[in-house]
């Protein structure tokens, strides 16, 4: 465990650094395709023209679209689930091709779309009430969303659909009831970028998402994952001018809690994975919960997946004793992930441990993240007998040689977890 004194220096970390989106705040997204002539739905039962695959020199797999929503594509739960997290823009363009080609020809299994992400836009349009309201359909991502998933399950490909929940700026503009407030303006509270928060105390906020969940799930992904469960990682002096309307005298962590149940149990009838990422600090946290709500025992108690976001540019100098985190990715990921699994070997129902990996460089925060780097990541987690894991880049481009050749994979039929993630 890292000890409490260190616990400071981490935690510092995660006041300049949130998520990973950092890195997404200094690449510009690349320009919105022109908007489809003809209008989309999001119904499940409506097909959309076929994206444009083979523009890309990806051959698909010769399957019928109407066939595909017959067959199960639910990856077991003892299955080891290699995904790659591909953004909005990504998804909803030609480079989903290029990610496809990738999956089929590497151990690449699944896929982590952004359905919801934290500009509070969606990847399709929406037939939520709230969605609607806010206008989240004017700005989505991928109006043939459909017809693309259908390609993805074409090549068996698991989908997961990311939704951002408590950083909505989208929300918290037209929502103003369930937002932030700023004590001394009295207007929304922003972060150190200029974005606002809904309030994570409201129960609407967290409504909004599992009903987004639903939809996606409907839709055809495959399992939804959460992320931004938790109040804003801002500096002490920022977070004392931020008022909670919703806040009746629980703690964060109270409120973190009772709300990723709330999502579990709506979500549960629908026989879906129930997923949340976490900040890879709350793993080896001893005490408290880092400012922001998260206690690793809360959600490997109530979701089927936790991802500890374990990325070794986030954690300052001294951690695990070493003098240059960011230089030592095995021993980084090994030390967080072995934080992980000893805490929850004291739950025998604990949810599996899927770690999001670094696969960016941060910075200045030299090395370059090449393939090695990456494989050493991937590598500290197998070592421990954690085989399911997910490459995190937010501009979602991925380098082959840190990915092992499908022939080398693990037949899919063999992949099963080792005891020691607990998974369930």
């Amino acid at each position: 465990m890292v000890p409490v004194r260190q616990v400071g220096a981490l935690l510092l970390a995660a006041l300049f650094t949130s998520r990973g989106l950092f890195a997404q705040d200094s690449v510009p997204p690349p320009p919105a395709p022109p908007a489809p002539t003809e209008s989309a739905t999001p119904d499940a039962q409506h097909v959309l023209p076929t994206a444009p695959a083979d523009q890309a020199h990806v051959t698909l797999r010769p399957t019928e679209l109407r066939y595909v929503q017959q067959e199960t594509l639910l990856v077991p739960q003892t299955s080891a689930v290699k995904g790659l997290y591909v953004n909005a823009w990504a998804f909803g363009s030609h480079k989903l091709w290029q990610l496809v080609r990738l999956a089929d020809e590497t151990e690449i299994n699944a896929f982590v779309v952004d359905v919801k992400d934290d500009t509070g836009c969606l990847l399709y349009p929406s037939a939520v009430p709230t969605a609607e309201q806010i206008g989240a359909n004017a700005c989505v991502r991928a109006k043939d969303a459909k017809a693309r998933l259908d390609t993805l399950a074409a090549h068996r490909i698991y989908t997961i659909a990311r939704i951002v929940v408590a950083k909505d700026p989208l929300l918290a503009e037209h929502k103003h009831t369930w937002s932030v407030k700023d004590r001394n303006t009295g207007g929304l509270w922003r972060d150190r970028i200029n974005s606002a928060w809904v309030d994570a105390y409201n129960d609407s906020v967290w409504i909004y998402s599992a009903q987004l969940a639903a939809e996606a799930v409907r839709l055809g992904f495959n399992e939804v994952q959460f992320d931004y469960v938790r109040f804003p990682d801002e500096p002490r002096e920022r977070m004392a001018t931020a008022i909670f309307p919703a806040h009746h005298g629980e703690t964060q962590r109270e409120a973190v809690r009772a709300h990723i149940t709330l999502l579990r149990n709506r979500l549960r009838p629908l026989g879906v994975p129930v997923t949340f990422d976490i900040f890879g600090l709350t793993a080896s946290a001893t005490t408290g919960d880092l400012g922001i709500g998260q206690v690793w025992e809360d959600f490997i108690n109530i979701a089927d997946v936790v991802l500890p976001m374990v990325y070794p540019s986030h954690y300052y100098r001294g951690a695990f004793g070493l003098a240059w985190p960011n230089g030592e990715p095995y021993r980084v990921v090994r030390f967080a992930l072995r934080d992980a699994l000893e805490r929850s070997r004291l739950h025998p129902a604990a949810a599996e441990i899927r770690p999001f990996l670094q696969a960016f460089t941060l910075g200045r925060r030299r090395p370059r993240y090449t393939a090695s780097e990456i494989r050493d990541q991937i590598r500290a987690a197998e070592d421990l007998g954690i085989t399911s894991w997910v490459l995190w880049n937010p501009r979602s481009v991925y380098q082959r040689d840190a990915l092992r050749p499908k022939k080398d994979a693990t037949p899919h039929a063999e992949r099963e977890l080792s005891n020691t993630t607990g998974g369930r």
